[in-house]
Order: structure tokens, then sequence, then C-alpha cells
């Protein structure tokens, strides 16, 4: 299939003007194949040729004008257009078109609970035309009119309102003029929850089985919608722009959420079936904000190319954290009181869950500039490589640290005149600065050339000393700053002293001084009064993107006395230090161990804890630290998941129990505590097994080789759910045995009948640490196997394949090389290129890390 080059869109852009699609689909044709009729209304300004995309399992018919071609002409997905004069157009194509498994195009599931189907469309980034003929790029705005036949019983969404015309037959309300990838349908028979707000239709749907799950959530995912959409009228001048908003949870979604005007996608993961702690929630209600804030970033201003994703992704990231912090959701959430917003922490959930995804992804040898120059984008294969960290968490960061320096007030008046100047159109950087510039004084394109356009991680370091002053003068401190980059920062510096222990953790600190300041300043150290403080910290409030290094004797007063810090995202600037530190080898791991362990049992914030828990397990015991260091490891996760156990016994903190025990579980390498909880059904003191819990138990036993596939089985029957058989399929790769290790294998790189997240569940189970003698034969197999997979398959099943399918744990140096060896194979994908080139990095960290500490 050509993949579509940004010169070929940016003459057909300049040849054509796209009126109107009419789309009717037919999804009562088979299980395998659905019926797509297209016709396209288009105006030619001058004589020419040109070309429309499409990717049928049949192509029956094209007709253009009233004139019958040749289907036999389709090259790949493109049917030439010759010959076309000046004026109006109209094409017809009718075609069957293939149901995905992977997750692109039309997806379709049948849900092994009860045995009903659901369809729905994954449009993104070229994959409309899996659905339907189109003129496949995103400034061809037009109108969409879709009809649909569906099965009886089935309800259609769309992304204007649907309505039901009889026998199975729905009619979309037409949409105002949005981009192809845009485009939505989704099909089944639905359970849904409807309201109204603003005057609009507001609805949520998810899959029959999740019905009581999602009865249990929904006021307060309505409550989420309403209050961000009030938050955004209040922030925007433009009104929301589409005729209603419906909220989809899909089965087996490969992103986190898509904004389709109207009608968002999301992941059926945030239909919770299990227990989950207030972070989980509020990672949810940051999810429906982004979404929200694509409405109007991406939805009515939309790109002209994919160079400049970030105006999509980097906006709606920074105002989906942003808008929920200020949004007040009147609803109780766990302990928190009704009345009050009960997310008024997010920006330390993005300090220590997101940022450091850009952060990593930013010193890889793949690192882009948040928008990268043009011809660094030629065409959609190298655009669906940029959606990273970096377009999303870094461009956010450079973002909050745009506000900080603009002003909140400019910066909104700024965007206010983009969506006004650019509404149902397109837009590319240059406009956005633009229009940032009319509403200030302040040099935003230097900013921006400093920001947006280069690439890396600056890093900051501090150094305190104290003055030579005459004697009896007033005493002193100064503070001078190191910058390793080039980007100007303006940050705020808070200062500590000991004082008096007022809480259960060790050593209270007490703040006494906190400033703003620009680095670069004008060299000169910054002098404060009084005596030199216990700690200071640069970057307090988390305002710009750089790597922090405290001062010597800070950083010894930080590990002794971190969770006696008051905030808790100034706790995330020093825990994101440390973090930083060990992955560049200026810590030793053993030592952050030491220190989640002091700390965690006295820290109140969950954000903090599960991220620090998720690194000292994901990345330290797992990866940098060496296989006979690594038991030691464990029992330091182990002890501190037990205190943490032991301390929550009193019921009043069921989220800080939660993710002790899942950690517990993940670090276990015994099994009988396990069991017995397993065998009776609860955590001693709680909480009760619930679905996700079970699993996770079980996986680990496997992994430990204290189950069986008779064990997997039997739970499997007792819980036949879409998550169980994904559980099911993590068990059976992670059992210590040859016979399970060649079983998974066939599955993944052999059967291309696993969807996208049974083929997920099945790498994640395959790769253990600890299991590094067995799977020793699977390294070398890995890069070819893959190779031929995501050629087969696609860039949905390549991505998966190597993120979750890559040996990571054979951290050696043989491993490091037969990779390297593996990249210079011309058959390699973009996508599998760009998964492997990121791994690879990766495992030259862990082995750089191991070495500075042996």
């Amino acid at each position: 299939m050509s993949v579509l080059t940004r010169d070929e869109a940016q003459t057909r852009a300049q040849f054509l003007d796209v009126e109107r699609y009419t789309i009717a689909l037919d999804l009562t044709t088979g299980e395998e194949t659905f019926d797509s009729r297209t016709t396209v209304r288009f105006t030619a300004r001058t004589a020419g040729d040109t070309f429309v995309e499409v990717k049928p399992a049949t192509l029956r018919s094209v007709t253009l004008d009233g004139q019958p071609l040749d289907p036999a002409l389709l090259d790949g997905n493109r049917y030439p257009l010759t010959g076309l004069t000046p004026g109006t157009h109209e094409l017809h194509v009718d075609a069957a078109m293939s149901y995905s498994r992977t997750g692109e195009g039309m997806h379709r599931f049948t849900d092994p609970a009860d045995g009903e189907t659901y369809v729905y469309t994954q449009m993104f980034l070229d994959d409309v035309q899996r659905v339907f003929a189109a003129f496949d790029q995103p400034d061809l705005k037009s109108v969409f009119a879709i009809d649909v036949t569906a099965p009886e019983g089935w309800t259609v969404l769309g992304n204007g309102i649907a309505s039901r015309t009889g026998d199975g037959r729905w009619t979309i309300a037409p949409t105002p003029l949005i981009s192809t990838y845009l485009t939505a349908v989704a099909a089944g028979p639905w359970h849904s929850v409807t309201t109204r707000h603003a005057g609009l239709p507001f609805g949520l749907h998810c899959r029959r089985s999740l019905a009581p799950h999602l009865d249990a959530d929904a006021d307060e995912i309505l409550s989420v919608t309403r209050a961000c959409y009030d938050r955004f009228h209040e922030k925007f001048d433009e009104p929301y722009p589409f005729d209603s908003y419906d909220q989809a949870f899909v089965p087996e979604f490969n992103a986190g959420a898509m904004e389709n005007p109207g009608l968002v996608t999301f992941r059926d993961e945030y239909v919770f079936r299990s227990a989950v702690t207030d972070t989980e929630r509020q990672s949810r209600a940051v999810t429906i904000a982004h979404e929200m804030a694509h409405m109007w970033f991406g939805d009515l201003v939309t790109l002209s190319w994919w160079d400049d994703i970030w105006l999509n992704e980097s906006f709606a990231e920074y105002m989906g954290y942003q808008t929920l912090a200020e949004a007040t959701v009147p609803r109780a959430l766990n302990s928190v009181r009704a009345g009050e917003t009960p997310f008024p922490d997010t920006w330390v959930d993005f300090g220590v869950a997101r940022k450091g995804w850009g952060y990593d992804a930013d010193q890889r040898p793949s690192t882009h500039p948040v928008a990268p120059d043009p011809d660094a984008v030629p065409d959609t294969a190298s655009a669906l490589l940029n959606f990273d960290g970096i377009s999303y968490a870094k461009g956010a960061s450079a973002l909050r640290q745009l506000v900080a320096w603009l002003g909140e007030k400019d910066f909104l008046a700024g965007i206010n005149t983009h969506f006004a100047r650019h509404r149902f159109g397109n837009a590319t950087l240059a406009d956005f600065l633009d229009n940032l510039a009319s509403a200030t004084d302040r040099d935003v394109h230097a900013w921006a050339a400093q920001w947006l356009r280069t690439t890396g991680v600056d890093t900051l370091t501090a150094h305190v000393h104290e003055p030579t002053a005459p004697t009896g003068a007033a005493q002193s401190w100064a503070l001078a700053v190191d910058r390793d980059g080039t980007r100007p920062h303006r940050v705020t510096v808070s200062a500590f002293d000991h004082a008096l222990n007022t809480q259960a953790g060790p050593g209270h600190l007490a703040p006494r001084d906190r400033f703003e300041t620009d680095i670069p300043g004008d060299g000169t150290p910054l002098v404060r009064p009084g005596r030199r403080p216990a700690l200071v910290v640069l970057n307090d409030g988390d305002l710009t993107y750089a790597k922090i290094r405290l001062d010597p004797a800070s950083w010894e007063t930080a590990l002794g006395h971190l969770s006696a810090i008051p905030d808790a995202l100034t706790r995330a600037v020093v825990w994101n230090a440390a973090r930083d530190m060990v992955r560049d080898g200026e810590l030793d791991p053993a030592r952050h161990l030491t220190a989640a362990r002091t700390h965690l049992p006295y820290e109140s914030d969950l954000a903090l804890v599960q991220g620090v828990l998720a690194f000292a397990g994901g990345q330290i015991a797992d990866r940098y630290t060496t296989p006979a260091a690594r038991p030691a490891a464990l029992a330091t996760l182990t002890s501190l998941c037990r205190d943490l156990i032991r301390r929550t016994e009193d019921g009043s903190q069921p989220g800080l129990r939660l993710i002790a025990v899942r950690h517990f579980i993940d670090a276990a390498t015994q099994p009988d505590t396990l069991q017995s909880w397993l065998t009776e059904g609860t955590v001693h003191g709680g909480p009760e097994l619930d679905p996700e819990l079970r699993w996770r138990i079980l996986t680990r036993l496997a992994v430990l080789g204290a189950i069986d596939g008779a064990a997997i089985d039997a739970e499997l029957a007792a819980d036949p759910s879409a998550t169980g058989r994904e559980g099911a399929a993590r068990c059976r790769a992670a059992l210590p045995t040859a016979e399970a290790k060649a079983t998974a294998w066939q599955a993944m790189f052999s059967d291309d009948t696993l969807s996208n997240y049974l083929f997920s569940a099945t790498a994640q189970g395959f790769w253990q640490p600890g299991q590094e003698e067995l799977l020793a034969p699977y390294v070398d197999r890995f890069y070819p196997d893959a190779t031929a997979l995501a050629a087969r398959r696609g860039p949905a099943i390549a991505e998966a394949a190597g993120r979750y399918a890559f040996p990571a744990y054979a951290v050696d140096t043989e491993s490091l090389a037969t990779g390297t060896r593996a990249l210079k194979d011309p058959a390699l994908t973009p996508a599998l290129r760009r998964k492997l080139v990121d791994q690879l990095d990766d495992l030259r960290r862990a082995l750089a890390v191991r070495t500075a500490n042996e």
C-alpha cells in the first residue's frame, strides 16, 4: 500500500475542493466484510489528474460523473482519476471492506461474556480508506453524511445525532466541515446512559456485559464531562461546535481514546470492573478532559499536515490536566467531600506518570522536535512515528512553561484569536504563533525556535553556598544555577529548613523562602537572606521541562527527609530527579530503593506512591539490577509493600492499600502468601480479590511455576470475559516451561488470528526476568519473526510487537549486538524500526547503569 507524501497532499489540496461525502455502510453482510458505498462531490480547480484512496476486500464498481470506470485500475490503495476537467464532479465507489481485528479501520469484536458483537471505527491516521473511499488528508475537510444498515437490536452512533429510520437503518446527521480521519461510526447492542447538558444530548455507551460497571460510575463520568464542558466555555470564546457529545467505551481499542467530533471513543478498560485508586479515576477524568479539548484543538481547527501534530496533542494534554485541576466536579469521590473538586493535584500525576515519558523519549536516538521541520515528516508513515512522549508530555510541558512566561491571560487571548481565524479550517505552526503574537509584546517566535524546534533535555544544576561577609553582617546564602542546554527557563526556587517533627514521617521540613528566577540569568548568583537552607529545590511547581540536579547538601537532606517535604508537587520534582539520576548512572539503584523503603510508608499522594513503585519494580528490579542482586531488590520491595499493607489495615486508605497489594504480588518470590490469598478469595484484612487481582496473582504464580494450565483454565471458566481471556493468555505465556513458551511464540508470530489485545497479553506474559535460560533461544528469533509479522499485519501489531514482545529482560551485550545488527534489515517497517531503536537504546542504558554500579 502506498503512503501519502506531504508533496502529494499539497498538490492535491491545490487541485481540488471536497464538498460532501455521502456514505452508506451495510453491517449485515457477514462476519468478515461489510458493504461500503461512497459518493464524493468535489470540484477540480483546473484540468488534471489525481487519485482517491480505498483499501477494499473487493472493489465492485467505480463511477465518475455517471461513467463507469474499470475497478482493475486500483493500484494498491489508490484509484486514479485522470482527465478531470475544471468544475464539479461526482464519484461513486462500491466496495466490500474487511473488518479488522487489530483496532484499525472497522474493528469487529464478539464479547465472549455473552456472544454479542460490536463494531467501531478508528480512522486515524490514514485508516479511513479501510472503511470508505476518500481523499484522505487532513486539509481536505468536508461534510460527511452517513447512513448505516445494522442488525436489528443494534444502536448506531456517529459524529452527529443518529436517528433510526426503520428496518435496522440509521441516518447520522451531517457533520460540519471536518477532516476524513475524524469521522466515526460505532454500532452494536450498546448499553447507554443519556442525559442533556447545555441544551445538547450527552451519552455514555459500553457493551452490555459492562453495563453494571458503567452504571456504577455514570454519575462520576458525566459530572466530569459537564464540569470540563463548562470550564472550556469559560476559557474559549468559540462554543462547542457539534450537535451532541457521546462517549463510547469500546473493546480492544489501541489508544487511550480518540477525539472523533461528537463521538469520542475510549478503551473500555476505563469502565472499571475491579477496584481502582482515586489516581486511576483521576487519570480517566484527565482523558475525558483531554479528548474534549480536542473538540477545539484538532477538530474545530485542524493541522494542515502531520508535522504539526503537537498542535493537537500537546494542547490537549496541557488543557486536559489544567482544566481538570480548575474544574469543580460537584460530586464526592471516595474520601473527597461533596462540593469540592476531587482532582486538585493533577499536575503531580502528570509530573510523576507522564513527564518521564517525555524525558525518556527525548534522550533516545529517535528524538525529534516538538514541532519538527516539515521536511522531517515527508509522509504518513513517518508521521505515525511522532505520536510519542515528545508530542504529548514534552509538548504539554513546553506549553506549561509558555503560560508561566507569557501569562495565562495573553495565552488564552492568543488561542481564542486562533480559533476565530481558523474555525472549521486548517492551520499551521506559523498561523498559531502569529495569533499568539497578536496578544502579547513577548517574542513568541523566538520562544518557539528555542522550545519547539530543538531536541533534548536541558539539565539545571544548583550550587548553594554562603557568601563571605564581614563580621557582624547579616547571614545570607547564594544560589547559582548551571544550565546544560540552550533553552530559557522561568522557574520557582524553594528553600526549606529543618523543623520540629510535626508529622509521622522522619524529620519535618518547613518552607522558608520561595522565589522565581530566569535561567540563564545575568550570571550573578542570587543572594538571599538568612543562613544556608537545609534543602533548595529548583523548579518547584514543576513549571519547566528540564532535568534537575540538587546541590550535594540538599541532595543528602532530600534522601533523608523526602517524605517530610510539605508539598506533593515538590516531592514529585525531587523523586523525578532521583529517577533521572538512576537512569544516568549517577545514583545507585539500590540507594533509590532504600529511599523508597524509607519514605513511601509516609507518602500521602497516591500518584507518587504508584509512580515510584512502578519505576522501582519495572526498571530498577527488573532491568537495572543484575540477576545476582535482583532477589535483594525484590525483598526490599516486598518488605516495603508489606509495611504499607500493615499500615492500612484500619481501612482508612483503600487506594494506598490496593497499590501496595498489587506491587506485593508483582514482587513476590515465594508463592505461599499469594496462594493463601487466592484460596481464601481475599487479602487478609481486605481487599477481597476482584478479577483484576485474581489474574494478577495467577500471572505471578505462573511466573514462579506454582500453577499449571489446569488452574488457568479453571479461572477462565469462572471469568470468561474478554479481560479473562487476556489474563489467561498472559498466564499461559508466563509459565516457565519449554512447551508453554513454544506455544505462545507460535500464537504470536505464526498464527495471525490473535486480536491486538490477545497478542499484547501473550507478549506481556512471555518475557520474564528470572527465566533467562529458558528464553535465551528466542532472543535471536525475535527480530526476523517480528519483521515478518509487522509486514503482514500492519502498524498496530508492529507497535505491539516492538513494545511488548521485545526481549527487554535480556540485558546483556550479546542481546544488544543482535538487536543492533537487526536494525540494518531493509525489510523493517517504519513502525517496528522506531520501536526497536527505542528499545535498544533503553537496553543500552540499562547495561550502562549496571556497569556504573558494579
